[in-house]
Formats: structure tokens, C-alpha cells, sequence
């Protein structure tokens, strides 16, 4: 099965997306001195940061 423009676009933006969820842990887990934890890292990631993250995408 060969993927298509649309769905190498998707890929590209879920690891993206997984990246700046990485990020996100890093710092956080920082901050807190200690791993926060993937689960937590995506959860706050998606509530604090995404619908910034995907507006700015979409001006870029």
C-alpha cells in the first residue's frame, strides 16, 4: 500500500505534533524536578499549547 500526499501530510503533522509533546515534558519535567510522565506531558500539551500550535501551522 503506497500513501498518498494526504496521508503523508498527517503523519508529518502527528509527529510534529509528538515532538513538541516531547518538548513540552522535557521542560516540564524540569521545572518539576522530576518526569511528569508522557500521559501527562500530551494532556497538557493538547489543553495549554495546541490550538496555538495549530493556528500559528496554519499562518506558516
Amino acid at each position: 500500500m503506497t500513501a498518498n500526499w494526504q496521508d503523508r501530510e498527517f503523519i508529518g503533522r502527528v509527529q510534529d505534533i509528538l515532538k513538541e509533546i516531547e518538548r513540552h515534558k522535557w521542560i516540564e519535567s524540569e521545572k518539576a524536578g522530576r518526569d511528569i510522565g508522557g500521559n501527562r506531558a500530551a494532556l497538557d500539551w493538547l489543553e495549554r499549547h495546541y490550538e496555538l500550535w495549530k493556528k500559528n501551522r496554519a499562518n506558516a
